[in-house]
Protein backbone atom coordinates (compact mmCIF):
# COMPACT_ATOMS: atom_id res chain seq x y z
CA UNK A 1 0.00 0.00 0.00
CA UNK A 2 3.04 2.30 0.42
CA UNK A 3 3.65 2.47 -3.03
CA UNK A 4 0.29 2.85 -4.04
CA UNK A 5 0.10 5.88 -1.60
CA UNK A 6 3.29 7.44 -2.99
CA UNK A 7 1.90 7.50 -6.50
CA UNK A 8 -1.20 8.88 -5.44
CA UNK A 9 0.37 11.55 -3.68
CA UNK A 10 2.17 12.75 -6.52
CA UNK A 11 -0.68 12.96 -8.76
CA UNK A 12 -2.69 14.29 -5.65
CA UNK A 13 -0.24 17.37 -6.14
CA UNK A 14 0.41 17.69 -9.28
CA UNK A 15 -3.49 17.83 -9.53
CA UNK A 16 -4.46 19.94 -6.81
CA UNK A 17 -1.31 22.68 -7.50
CA UNK A 18 -3.30 23.59 -10.70
CA UNK A 19 -5.95 25.19 -8.95
CA UNK A 20 -4.47 25.81 -5.62
CA UNK A 21 -0.79 27.63 -4.49
CA UNK A 22 -1.13 26.87 -0.85
CA UNK A 23 0.91 23.76 -0.41
CA UNK A 24 0.16 22.99 3.48
CA UNK A 25 -3.44 23.09 2.27
CA UNK A 26 -3.13 20.31 0.02
CA UNK A 27 -0.97 18.63 2.22
CA UNK A 28 -3.39 18.65 4.80
CA UNK A 29 -6.83 17.47 2.37
CA UNK A 30 -3.82 14.43 1.06
CA UNK A 31 -3.67 13.38 4.89
CA UNK A 32 -7.48 13.55 5.04
CA UNK A 33 -7.76 11.34 2.05
CA UNK A 34 -5.52 8.56 3.08
CA UNK A 35 -6.88 8.39 6.42
CA UNK A 36 -9.91 7.48 5.12
CA UNK A 37 -9.06 5.30 2.55
CA UNK A 38 -6.66 3.03 4.61
CA UNK A 39 -9.21 3.17 7.65
CA UNK A 40 -9.35 -0.93 9.06
CA UNK A 41 -12.89 -1.23 7.83
CA UNK A 42 -11.43 -0.48 3.94
CA UNK A 43 -10.60 -3.95 2.34
CA UNK A 44 -11.75 -2.93 -1.46
CA UNK A 45 -12.85 0.80 -0.87
CA UNK A 46 -8.63 1.82 -0.33
CA UNK A 47 -6.04 3.45 -1.99
CA UNK A 48 -5.55 0.36 -4.33
CA UNK A 49 -9.19 1.13 -5.69
CA UNK A 50 -8.30 5.05 -6.11
CA UNK A 51 -5.16 3.75 -8.37
CA UNK A 52 -6.66 1.47 -10.38
CA UNK A 53 -8.99 4.19 -11.08
CA UNK A 54 -6.67 6.74 -11.80
CA UNK A 55 -4.44 4.65 -13.78
CA UNK A 56 -7.56 3.95 -16.15
CA UNK A 57 -8.55 7.90 -16.05
CA UNK A 58 -4.97 8.40 -17.41
CA UNK A 59 -5.68 5.73 -20.05
CA UNK A 60 -8.16 7.33 -21.68
CA UNK A 61 -7.35 11.06 -20.72
CA UNK A 62 -7.73 11.48 -24.12
CA UNK A 63 -11.34 10.65 -23.99
CA UNK A 64 -12.21 13.07 -21.18
CA UNK A 65 -13.61 16.28 -21.80
CA UNK A 66 -12.28 17.80 -18.53
CA UNK A 67 -9.95 15.22 -16.74
CA UNK A 68 -9.40 16.81 -13.83
CA UNK A 69 -13.00 16.66 -12.84
CA UNK A 70 -12.76 13.42 -13.28
CA UNK A 71 -9.78 13.15 -11.19
CA UNK A 72 -11.07 15.15 -8.30
CA UNK A 73 -14.12 13.05 -8.20
CA UNK A 74 -12.43 9.87 -7.78
CA UNK A 75 -10.44 11.16 -5.39
CA UNK A 76 -12.90 11.76 -3.22
CA UNK A 77 -15.97 9.31 -4.56
CA UNK A 78 -15.82 7.35 -1.14
CA UNK A 79 -14.01 9.73 0.93
CA UNK A 80 -16.87 8.00 3.18
CA UNK A 81 -17.77 5.07 3.21
CA UNK A 82 -19.67 3.17 5.40
CA UNK A 83 -21.05 -0.36 5.12
CA UNK A 84 -24.21 0.67 6.93
CA UNK A 85 -24.90 3.41 5.58
CA UNK A 86 -27.00 4.81 2.40
CA UNK A 87 -25.93 8.27 2.59
CA UNK A 88 -21.71 7.83 1.52
CA UNK A 89 -22.04 9.11 -1.75
CA UNK A 90 -24.35 12.31 -0.48
CA UNK A 91 -21.63 12.69 2.77
CA UNK A 92 -18.74 12.34 -0.13
CA UNK A 93 -20.15 14.45 -2.59
CA UNK A 94 -20.60 17.58 0.44
CA UNK A 95 -17.20 16.92 1.81
CA UNK A 96 -15.42 17.45 -2.12
CA UNK A 97 -17.60 20.86 -2.08
CA UNK A 98 -15.90 21.63 2.01
CA UNK A 99 -12.72 20.78 0.93
CA UNK A 100 -12.38 22.34 -3.09
CA UNK A 101 -14.09 25.81 -2.14
CA UNK A 102 -10.78 27.16 -0.91
CA UNK A 103 -8.92 26.32 -4.70
CA UNK A 104 -9.79 28.33 -7.46
CA UNK A 105 -11.92 25.99 -8.89
CA UNK A 106 -15.21 27.57 -9.79
CA UNK A 107 -18.55 26.66 -8.40
CA UNK A 108 -19.93 25.09 -11.64
CA UNK A 109 -16.42 22.93 -11.49
CA UNK A 110 -17.46 22.15 -7.95
CA UNK A 111 -20.97 21.27 -8.48
CA UNK A 112 -20.23 18.98 -11.50
CA UNK A 113 -18.12 17.19 -8.92
CA UNK A 114 -20.25 16.56 -6.95
CA UNK A 115 -22.58 15.51 -9.68
CA UNK A 116 -20.29 12.68 -10.74
CA UNK A 117 -19.46 11.94 -6.87
CA UNK A 118 -23.55 11.39 -6.75
CA UNK A 119 -23.95 9.49 -9.67
CA UNK A 120 -21.64 6.13 -8.41
CA UNK A 121 -24.71 5.65 -6.27
CA UNK A 122 -26.76 4.37 -8.53
CA UNK A 123 -24.33 4.17 -11.46
CA UNK A 124 -27.14 5.16 -13.63
CA UNK A 125 -26.14 6.14 -17.42
CA UNK A 126 -25.67 10.06 -17.82
CA UNK A 127 -26.33 12.80 -20.83
CA UNK A 128 -22.44 13.78 -19.54
CA UNK A 129 -20.31 11.39 -20.77
CA UNK A 130 -17.49 11.93 -18.38
CA UNK A 131 -19.79 11.03 -15.66
CA UNK A 132 -19.93 8.19 -17.65
CA UNK A 133 -15.90 7.22 -18.04
CA UNK A 134 -15.91 7.75 -13.94
CA UNK A 135 -18.95 4.84 -13.86
CA UNK A 136 -17.13 2.65 -15.88
CA UNK A 137 -13.69 2.91 -13.91
CA UNK A 138 -15.24 2.55 -10.93
CA UNK A 139 -16.80 -0.81 -12.22
CA UNK A 140 -13.56 -2.34 -14.11
CA UNK A 141 -12.88 -4.79 -11.27
CA UNK A 142 -16.43 -6.50 -12.24
CA UNK A 143 -14.17 -7.45 -15.69
CA UNK A 144 -11.25 -8.36 -14.09
CA UNK A 145 -9.51 -12.01 -14.39
CA UNK A 146 -11.60 -14.16 -12.08
CA UNK A 147 -8.70 -14.37 -9.42
CA UNK A 148 -8.46 -10.68 -9.36
CA UNK A 149 -12.72 -10.79 -8.90
CA UNK A 150 -12.59 -13.23 -5.98
CA UNK A 151 -10.19 -11.62 -4.17
CA UNK A 152 -12.77 -8.41 -4.72
CA UNK A 153 -15.65 -10.62 -3.34
CA UNK A 154 -13.80 -11.38 -0.50
CA UNK A 155 -13.01 -7.99 0.62
CA UNK A 156 -16.49 -6.47 -0.08
CA UNK A 157 -17.87 -9.37 2.17
CA UNK A 158 -15.30 -8.22 4.89
CA UNK A 159 -16.55 -4.82 4.20
CA UNK A 160 -20.13 -6.11 4.99
CA UNK A 161 -18.75 -8.25 8.02
CA UNK A 162 -21.64 -6.64 10.17
CA UNK A 163 -24.20 -8.38 8.33
CA UNK A 164 -25.04 -12.19 9.04
CA UNK A 165 -24.53 -14.44 5.81
CA UNK A 166 -28.22 -14.33 5.24
CA UNK A 167 -28.94 -10.81 5.24
CA UNK A 168 -25.80 -10.51 3.16
CA UNK A 169 -25.98 -13.02 0.28
CA UNK A 170 -29.97 -11.48 -0.12
CA UNK A 171 -28.48 -8.10 -0.54
CA UNK A 172 -25.55 -9.03 -2.76
CA UNK A 173 -27.78 -11.15 -5.30
CA UNK A 174 -29.81 -7.96 -5.76
CA UNK A 175 -27.03 -5.61 -6.33
CA UNK A 176 -25.43 -8.78 -9.39
CA UNK A 177 -29.56 -9.02 -10.56
CA UNK A 178 -29.22 -5.40 -11.12
CA UNK A 179 -26.05 -4.93 -13.08
CA UNK A 180 -27.15 -8.29 -15.03
CA UNK A 181 -30.22 -6.92 -15.96
CA UNK A 182 -29.19 -3.52 -17.41
CA UNK A 183 -28.48 -3.81 -21.18
CA UNK A 184 -25.10 -2.76 -20.78
CA UNK A 185 -23.03 -2.60 -17.59
CA UNK A 186 -20.75 -0.52 -18.84
CA UNK A 187 -21.71 3.27 -20.43
CA UNK A 188 -18.85 3.56 -22.92
CA UNK A 189 -18.09 2.14 -25.64
CA UNK A 190 -14.17 1.25 -24.79
CA UNK A 191 -15.54 -0.31 -21.59
CA UNK A 192 -18.38 -2.38 -22.94
CA UNK A 193 -15.64 -3.79 -25.67
CA UNK A 194 -12.97 -4.41 -22.78
CA UNK A 195 -15.16 -5.59 -19.78
CA UNK A 196 -18.42 -6.63 -20.50
CA UNK A 197 -18.28 -10.06 -21.25
CA UNK A 198 -16.18 -10.35 -18.91
CA UNK A 199 -17.87 -8.55 -16.29
CA UNK A 200 -21.44 -10.58 -16.62
CA UNK A 201 -19.34 -13.65 -16.51
CA UNK A 202 -17.77 -13.01 -13.51
CA UNK A 203 -21.62 -11.77 -12.05
CA UNK A 204 -23.39 -15.01 -13.19
CA UNK A 205 -20.51 -16.98 -11.38
CA UNK A 206 -20.69 -15.43 -8.43
CA UNK A 207 -24.61 -15.66 -8.17
CA UNK A 208 -24.52 -18.48 -8.77
CA UNK A 209 -22.42 -19.51 -5.26
CA UNK A 210 -24.65 -17.18 -3.45
CA UNK A 211 -27.43 -19.66 -4.40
Amino acid sequence: MIMESKLLERLWTELSLRYDDNEERINSHWQEITKCYQADNRYYHNLNHLLQMVNLALDYQGKLKVADLVLYSIFYHDIIYNAKSGRNEERSAELAKLRLSDSQLSFEKITAIQAQIMATKQHLKSNDSDTNYLLDFDLAILGSGRKDYEEYCIAIRKEYAVYPNFLYRKGRKKVIKHFLNQEYIYHSEEAQDRFEDQARMNLKYELKKLA
